[in-house]
């Protein structure tokens, strides 16, 4: 039997990623697409005919409806969580969680039973190339890992299309780019390299234009502990950007005594330099497909009790935005 499952929220990463996603999925029904703009939901029902409402609470009296996709944004998804966990249903959230800490209090405060029905939308954890990678580096393939460089570039102004500036403007208000990518970058390090970082040894940030409600250009060194517990930390350089007409490579280097591997940041194609000669790998479908459809299989799977504990979950989730915004204050930014 299919799963009815409501997709709350109805921005750019609802329409062109999640939405598509439950269409392709034959064990999921549509029961409800949730915004309160009206041209949003529009939008959304012109590819795939479902009831449109403009309030969340308009469709939990529903009893087919067994999960809830929240792809809101950070400041409105966490009040949205306790709303429907308190109902009983499951949530898959999109990240960050919450913009703060203090924010996320009340999720942290969330009893068990509550916590375990939310899986984290921490898509790309879900790619097999982050599993490939964490196998190449727990399989000693790098040597130990000395130096990882992430740059995470994403958001490009188009001056053709300014209400997308004006979005990821709007969400800047919330925090520097660090909050929102934060939360992907530092559960993948995280997964790759066994657990959270000894230290942020220090951090930056910058805006490129006077106007901007928070730099819009931010990074830190964090020091992670050493492979197998022996040697020297696994240095971590990280850097954040929006907003600027053109941006660099978004790409992850890993950098051990014996290889080097890097992950393309846009197709997650991989490729691993050794004294052997170089391995390239490639995925298909392309990134967002296989993500988003890997996410919402495990989320399935979740509802259905095929699984008995979501992943991500929602410890994984507060643990990335704490990391964030200790960067975020080590640059100077106040928790938002």
């Amino acid at each position: 039997m299919s799963v009815g499952i409501v997709l709350a929220g109805l921005g750019d990463i609802a329409l062109s990623a999640h939405l598509p996603a439950l269409a392709r999925n034959s064990g999921v029904r549509v029961l409800g697409l949730v915004d309160p703009d009206e041209h949003r939901r529009e939008l959304a029902r012109a590819l795939l005919p479902a009831p449109a409402f403009a309030d969340l609470a308009e469709v939990l009296d529903d009893p087919e409806v067994r999960g809830v996709v929240l792809a809101t944004p950070p400041w409105v998804t966490t009040g949205l969580i306790p709303l429907v966990t308190a109902t009983g249903r499951f949530v898959l959230a999109e990240k960050p969680v919450a913009t703060s800490v203090r924010a996320a209090g009340v999720l942290a405060e969330l009893p068990e039973p509550q916590r375990g029905l939310v899986q984290v939308g921490l898509t790309y954890r879900h790619d097999p190339a982050m599993e490939l990678l964490h196998d190449w580096i727990t399989g000693g393939r790098l040597g130990s890992p000395s130096l990882v460089r992430a740059q995470i570039y994403d958001e490009r102004r188009d001056p053709a299309d300014p209400a997308h500036a004006g979005r990821i403007e709007g969400t800047l208000r919330h925090g520097m780019p660090v909050v929102h990518e934060g939360a992907h970058v530092f559960d993948w390090f995280g997964y790759l390299l066994g657990g959270p970082p000894d230290r942020v040894a220090d951090a930056w940030a910058v805006a490129t234009r006077p106007d901007l409600p928070a730099p819009n250009l931010c990074g830190a060194r964090l020091e992670y502990p050493p492979s197998g517990g022996q040697g020297t930390p696994t240095v971590v350089l990280a850097e954040f950007g929006w907003l600027t007409d053109a941006l660099p490579r978004c790409e992850i280097s890993v950098l051990g005594d014996r290889g080097h591997a890097l992950l393309d940041g846009q197709s997650f194609r991989l490729e691993l330099s050794t004294a052997a000669g170089l391995e390239q790998v490639a995925f298909e479908p392309e990134r967002t497909t296989r993500c988003f459809d890997r996410q919402l299989v495990r989320f399935v799977d979740l509802i259905t009790g095929a699984s008995t504990a979501p992943a991500p979950d929602l410890a994984d989730g507060l643990a990335a935005l704490e990391l964030a915004e200790r960067v975020a204050v080590l640059a100077g930014e106040s928790p938002r």
